[in-house]
């Protein structure tokens, strides 16, 4: 992710066929240390739609769920918040469970087209990261450091205690786990995978039996990667919109239809695919309380680990997935940094594709992430 790059990018959601495998050389870095996790709280139970507690928090979305997919919230009792999340195709215990996870400024609803196609041989849920969608917003200065709480780390505790809690729960069903994510969330899902097998230890049983990245972020502006005398600059002036009443103004003339619709229209290179439903999808949970406060903290995040340091470290096999027309993430340049990885299994470019390829080009992406997950579990 580049947050400072444009206007645009700043605002960019996280939120497409021809296979070619490249073998450029990509030079690796030891992995970033896990954050320290707090105790987790004992398991917490589920509501949906129909239950009490769903009635008061699960929001009304501006597009008809597909059949057979349900919409409902998780207690996260380790961070004592809620979590909106959809699943389908759960009756099925024998299938491998597939999590969607969207990217910045993404949720659950950027995945509305492929959940209910991909239930057919998967049991498959999505899920809003903490600080997105309509999952809780906790305001991140009441954490103390600026990125203590939206970073990657936690989002990777969030998705394995969802499998834990959530997906696995009963305990019954078949677990072999396969993740699917977009742009920022790409970094989420390897961060989760790293920090569970380091829990587990080598030689220990793991769920996760792939993960499939679809235009990962290429984290440009980590501060690795900045120019040694671009770096006080950048941080200066992410500080700035972190910290003064200008990053509020900002967020206000960025969180309006027509421009999630110019941004959604950058990122997408088919711009007829960029509908009403999509930008409602993408702004109204934008609108939520607390949502300035998380946009804010995240795009001044250079730190963290880098898909590069995480990706020949898994232990189960990842596929990239590129829209070739990204104008944020360029091909380029994730083939030369990531297709050399032994881990990595297929690199498959998606012609006149942008960003966003599981909604821009739903119906090619769906066939791949089928095949991808029959093909590892």
């Amino acid at each position: 992710m580049r947050p400072l790059q444009s206007s645009a990018r700043l605002a960019r959601v996280g939120a497409g066929s021809r296979v070619s495998t490249s073998s450029s050389p990509s030079s690796s870095s030891a992995p970033a240390p896990p954050r320290r996790r707090s105790s987790r709280a004992p398991r917490s139970a589920t509501s949906f739609a129909g239950s009490a507690l769903a009635s008061q928090v699960v929001p009304s979305l501006p597009y008809e769920l597909q059949e057979g997919v349900e919409q409902g919230m998780w207690s996260w009792q380790e961070r004592n918040c809620s979590v909106r999340y959809q699943k389908a195709g759960v009756s099925n215990a024998d299938a491998p469970a597939v999590v969607l996870i969207h990217g910045f400024g993404g949720n659950c609803d950027h995945w509305r087209k492929n959940i209910g196609p991909l239930a057919r041989s998967c049991r498959v849920y999505s899920i809003d990261l903490l600080g997105y969608g309509y999952s809780d917003k906790p305001c991140p200065k009441d954490y103390g450091e600026p990125n203590e709480l939206y970073n990657f780390y936690t989002w990777a505790d969030q998705i394995n205690a969802f499998l834990e809690e959530v997906v696995h729960e009963d305990g019954t069903a078949c677990r072999d786990t396969v993740l699917v994510c977009n742009s920022v969330g790409s970094v989420a899902g390897l961060q989760a995978i790293a920090s569970d097998a380091k829990r587990r230890g080598p030689g220990s049983k793991f769920d996760y039996r792939g993960i499939a990245l679809l235009n990962p972020s290429l984290r440009l502006l980590h501060v690795k990667k900045q120019a040694p005398l671009a770096r006080p600059f950048v941080k200066a002036f992410q500080s700035f919109l972190r910290e003064t009443p200008a990053g509020e103004v900002f967020f206000s003339q960025v969180a309006q239809p027509r421009a999630i619709e110019n941004i959604l229209k950058e990122a997408y290179h088919d711009p007829s695919a960029v509908s009403q439903e999509l930008v409602s999808c993408v702004l109204n949970p934008g609108l939520q309380p607390g949502a300035v406060k998380v946009f804010l903290d995240f795009i001044s995040y250079s730190g963290g680990p880098l898909p590069e340091e995480l990706i020949p470290e898994m232990p189960c096999p990842v596929e990239l997935i590129w829209g070739e027309e990204d104008p944020w993430e360029p091909i380029e340049v994730g083939r030369k940094e990531y297709s050399g990885f032994d881990t990595v299994r297929n690199f498959v470019t998606l012609p006149g594709v942008g960003h966003c390829p599981m909604d821009e080009a739903a119906s090619t992406v769906n066939p791949l992430i089928a095949d991808f997950v029959k093909d590892v579990c």
